[in-house]
């Protein structure tokens, strides 16, 4: 028996697994199921995969099995869970540890099993990728990033020209005292001392009992109720409001400029208020009123007798598409305190996910909505939070889709579809598509006719959506064979045709803006050769997105043959220039926070799937023809974010894509020069973007890899 794990990841209380199993020949299945110390075999999310690295390493590639597993399941705090495999009479164990970025293997034997069954090359670039300094540990490299002692007296000294008041709002509701004296402490240690503290306790228990309780905890907290009584305002409640009720009792009592949102078993960063007052300044020094702020999150346990600070998610700045697919703003939210009152604070219909129906009708109204990339809240995990377990609130997902769904409403989208994601509490909007406009396809084609009749035939015979042209744009071939497939073909699909680029080489930008004279269409779909169409309902999904007056440019998810995912969204400035997201996780992995598997805006998409609305590719002159075959793509989304419209990734749109098979290696001195040219011409049309950052990335994290995973503070500053 052979086997290995690639990848342990712990995201969203959900633990993936993702490796590969085989027995002794290439006809003898491997089982493998997950257990628990507390609970025995643990029902997982399965999904197997070709491996045909492994199959070719071990048995020539004679195997018909799929030797690769991806298994997720529910991961409880507190408990041990293993992989289990069987095979040839045997069962090995292994102990699944979270927050590692694979099995540590850690010893010299299974060192050497690798090698000999991967060989020097796979073995090498394992190593490598294990010595490189951009993955770090999370709570090591926190400890780097969080204000030293110095640094948090001069923010106590700091006078801004504004100094806000922060009214924070706390709903409680029979919290542990151990939970309470933590987040009370959070709070009276803030280096920004314009506060309030505004608790609303809806226990339901004696109210002079829970009274008194609740002040001795503050006593002791703060060593005077009376001293804190100027800053904390406390009710007791005499029955339980619900979650929006008991919040909207703490919100009455708010006298301050800005409501912040906090839990009562979290805590915040002793900057928190500094860095939202700092932000606050910087926005009305250029100009501009913020009214809505949130800050990047980890979440907290105590292991040990001590905190634990592990999961940070940072975050992009405002991407409506993200939020309509998860809460992904949650903690720390502020808020200005006209707006909150504007809206009429939270509403009891969406208990569970009211705090996600609230923030969808304060960044409706806000002007200006500002993200800080730092950590400034910890998000408690413990047996009652949806941080640790969210199959024990399933209720609070079915009210965030109502609360997606009313919000759509409420902007104008009008009426959408709302579907779990693979994972609760992640969303999948479908936005239905008006009408039946034409879509004009866009396919250039150099010889290679194998490619394009799988292309061709998966969009037109399996494609649900069929008011279809299209266009096939002949580029220099030299097969005669290739003229016999455009005959062919033309012949089999009478809404398919054949026209010339008159131009010598290879220019993508030249050879899709020539096509757009002969497109009829309302929207152009400008597709690779080397595609083929995943799902049936591919171009809905591409076209209802790209229908809504914001967006201008829609991009789907694409795999390599081997359902790895080759795009996924576009970084700007990965390793100086731009490139694609998770690129190698299998379809079925979990990446950060979901998001190769969630509907969201980014700056970029790759053309080798895109969706545009014809009247926005005029409007800004189309591809770059200076930029023939590097970046034309990038470079014309940046165009479009210019006009103000969103480029907007869907997952579930998905394609495979073969990758570039008709054009051929860069590996000549002539190509090369050239690519060297486009890269500096990018470089210099977009350098104040590049040197801003990619507003859909977050700057905590690395431009060095494509995992979402920690800069690395030493190299990349």
């Amino acid at each position: 028996m052979k086997y290995y794990i690639d990848s342990i990841k712990l995201q969203n209380s959900t633990m993936t697994v993702l490796g590969w199993a085989a027995g002794s020949s290439p006809d003898v299945p491997a089982e493998v199921e997950i257990q628990s110390k507390g609970n025995g075999t643990v029902h997982v999310t399965r999904t197997d995969a070709d491996r045909y690295d492994v199959n070719k390493d071990l048995f020539q590639g004679k195997s018909s099995l799929k030797l690769g597993f991806c298994l997720s399941f529910p991961y409880s705090v507190g408990d041990t869970y293993y992989l289990v495999i069987r095979a040839d009479g045997r069962e090995i164990r292994e102990k699944l540890e979270p927050g590692r970025e694979g099995q540590n293997k850690g010893t010299v034997g299974k060192a050497v099993a690798f090698l000999k069954q991967y060989g020097w090359k796979a073995f090498a670039k394992k190593v490598g990728k294990k010595l490189k300094g951009n993955k770090k540990e999370y709570e090591k490299w926190r400890l780097q990033v969080i204000p030293g002692e110095e640094e948090l007296k001069r923010q106590r000294e700091t006078v801004f020209p504004y100094m806000p008041k922060f009214s924070i709002v706390v709903p409680l509701y029979r919290t542990p005292e151990r939970l309470l004296k933590e987040m009370l402490l959070s709070v009276e240690n803030q280096t920004y001392r314009n506060w309030e503290l505004c608790l609303a306790d809806g226990s339901g228990e004696s109210e002079s009992e829970e009274n008194d309780r609740i002040r001795n905890i503050i006593e002791r907290v703060t060593g005077d109720f009376k001293t804190a009584s100027e800053q904390i305002r406390y009710i007791c409640l005499s029955e339980n409001l619900g979650i929006a009720g008991n919040t909207n009792a703490a919100l009455a009592m708010a006298s301050g400029d800005f409501v912040v949102l906090l839990d009562h078993d979290d805590t915040l960063t002793k900057d928190a208020l500094y860095e939202c007052a700092a932000r606050i300044n910087k926005e009305r020094e250029a100009g501009y009123r913020a009214q809505v702020l949130y800050s990047d999150e980890d979440k907290l346990v105590v292991r040990g007798g001590r905190n634990h600070y592990f999961d940070p998610h940072f975050k992009p700045d405002y991407n409506p598409d993200l939020l309509r697919s998860m809460n992904y703003i949650s903690h720390l939210f502020v808020a200005e305190k006209g707006l909150v009152d504007q809206i009429g604070g939270f509403r009891p219909e969406f208990d569970g996910s009211q705090d996600y129906d609230f923030i969808f009708r304060c960044v409706e109204q806000a002007k200006t909505i500002c993200h800080i990339p730092k950590v400034l809240y910890h998000w408690r995990v413990n047996a009652g939070s949806t941080a640790e377990d969210p199959e024990k609130k399933l209720y609070a997902f079915e009210a965030g889709a109502r609360a997606i769904k009313a919000h759509c409403e409420r902007i104008g989208i009008g009426r959408v579809e709302v579907e779990q994601n693979e994972v609760l509490g992640a969303y999948r909007v479908k936005y239905p598509v008006k009408g039946e406009p034409l879509v004009s396809v866009i396919i250039p084609n150099k010889d290679h006719t194998d490619d394009l009749r799988v292309c061709v035939k998966a969009l037109l015979e399996r494609a649900s959506y069929k008011n279809l042209e299209v266009i096939v744009v002949e580029n220099n071939s030299t097969e005669d064979i290739t003229f016999q497939c455009y005959k062919e073909l033309a012949e089999q699909y009478e809404n398919l045709r054949v026209i010339t680029w008159p131009g010598k080489g290879f220019n993508f930008s030249a050879i899709n803006n020539y096509a757009l004279s002969y497109a009829g269409g309302e929207y152009l779909l400008f597709l690779n050769n080397d595609t083929e169409l995943i799902n049936a309902d591919c171009v809905e999904e591409l076209l209802g997105f790209c229908q809504r007056d914001e967006v201008g440019i829609t991009g789907a998810q694409l795999f390599y043959g081997d359902d790895t995912i080759q795009h996924a969204g576009v970084i700007v400035g990965y390793k100086g220039i731009a490139g694609h997201t998770f690129i190698g996780y299998h379809r079925g992995e979990k990446t950060y926070f979901l998001r190769s598997m969630c509907a969201q805006d980014y700056s970029a998409v790759t053309a080798a799937c895109m969706m545009t609305k014809r009247n926005v590719f005029e409007a800004v002159g189309g591809f770059d023809e200076e930029l023939a075959v590097a970046f034309n793509d990038i470079d014309y989304c940046l165009k479009v974010r210019s006009l103000g419209k969103l480029v907007v990734y869907n997952p579930f749109a998905q394609l495979h894509h073969y990758e570039s098979k008709s054009r051929g290696n860069e590996d000549t001195p002539e190509k090369i020069l050239r690519f060297d040219g486009e890269v500096e011409l990018f470089r210099k049309r977009w350098a104040d973007f590049l040197k801003a950052g990619d507003p859909y990335y977050n700057p905590n994290l690395t431009l060095l890899d494509s995992d979402f995973s920690l800069k690395n503070l030493e190299a990349e500053n």
